[in-house]
């Protein structure tokens, strides 16, 4: 007990230590690099979750189900659950479709694992040119798609670390560019009951760049058929791009955690690597943990942003101790865009 007491006074400020230093580093880095709309990857900063997304996004300083896999991993491990399947489709701008598919399983005194897939399609268009506006008989479509696997442990009753590594790819038409991110979460449940702080760096990876049979071609040095070589293979050399790389920190904090209410606020700052910062907060209200009504605020203080007010409600109901389902929806207004509609379905075992 005198150990585990003494590690806890170790951990903690050794936690605070590592997140200024790597609030000071991430603020360096981003500062240096930071280009509005210079990211590969676009389609990872859709968050997960209608739950999440009804509350505004702001979800790093807690967790309540499968979502923190995308918004802060370290809340895997406090999730109160034997397993939980998750599904989570988005009917995105521009006739968009985003689905995502994710998994969480608890591991007595080894910790959470988890692994989530998600596929974002454009749909099939006409290839138009100059000399054929209307389509020259032949078609093209985008998609984007990533596959991640997630690590989470509780390094003491208050303090826990998560970890995602994934595998990126995007195509569009007969280009292909692949890559691979990890991100890193810690959560701290505070002796103050109901609050809770989370820091977390998403999309830390590599670059990507596009290639394909459409970049290849026929050149000719000197524009004349009659002199020099001509017919060499050529190929087109598109520019690298960095991942939508983001750093959050948030707060959590159940304002009445009584037996048959529940009302959570929370808020996060995020500081991603192509646009400038802003904060999203949000609000939850639960009755008997069956049904819940969520309203928040997203891309505050973010410039030239078309976001702005989310809500969503849900619904939990099944067998004690057995399954539970949960049913949850989150809208998203866009301003001048069209509004966004999140869809979760949710297994808890």
């Amino acid at each position: 007990m005198a150990s585990r007491k003494r590690f806890r006074r170790l951990i903690i400020p050794f936690t605070l230590a590592l997140a200024a230093i790597s609030t000071d580093a991430a603020a360096q880095l981003f500062r240096s690099t930071s280009k509005v709309g210079t990211t590969a990857g676009q389609f990872l900063k859709i968050g997960h979750g209608a739950r999440a997304i009804g509350m505004g996004g702001a979800q790093v300083g807690t967790s309540r189900d499968f979502s923190a896999i995308y918004w802060n991993p370290a809340g895997l491990s406090r999730l109160e659950v034997n397993g939980e399947l998750g599904f989570h489709h988005v009917n995105w701008l521009a006739d968009i479709s985003y689905d995502a598919a994710t998994g969480i399983l608890p591991v007595r005194n080894l910790g959470t694992f988890g692994f989530f897939i998600v596929s974002m399609r454009v749909p099939e268009d006409v290839v138009r040119t100059v000399e054929f506006p209307e389509g020259d008989g032949r078609v093209w479509d985008a998609t984007s798609f990533a596959l991640g696997v997630a690590y989470a442990a509780n390094l003491t009753d208050r303090f826990s670390i998560g970890f995602v590594g994934k595998y990126v790819r995007e195509a569009i038409w007969t280009e292909k560019a692949n890559g691979f991110a990890f991100d890193f979460g810690t959560l701290y449940r505070s002796e103050i009951r109901g609050l809770s702080l989370g820091a977390s760096i998403s999309n830390f990876g590599t670059k990507m760049r596009l290639e394909g049979r459409s970049l290849y071609f026929n050149y000719d040095p000197d524009n004349n058929p009659g002199t020099g070589p001509g017919n060499i293979p050529a190929q087109l050399r598109t520019t690298e791009f960095d991942l939508p790389l983001s750093f959050r920190i948030g707060i959590g904090y159940d304002i009445f955690p009584m037996e048959e209410v529940r009302v959570t606020t929370a808020i996060d700052a995020t500081h991603p690597n192509d646009n400038t910062e802003y904060i999203n907060s949000g609000l939850e209200f639960a009755w008997r943990e069956i049904i819940f009504a969520r309203v928040g605020y997203t891309s505050l203080f973010m410039r030239d942003s078309e976001q702005g007010l989310t809500w969503g409600f849900g619904v939990q109901y099944g067998l004690p101790n057995v399954v539970q389902f949960r049913l949850d929806y989150g809208f998203a207004d866009y301003g001048r865009l069209n509004n966004v509609q999140f869809f979760t379905l949710a297994l808890t075992f």
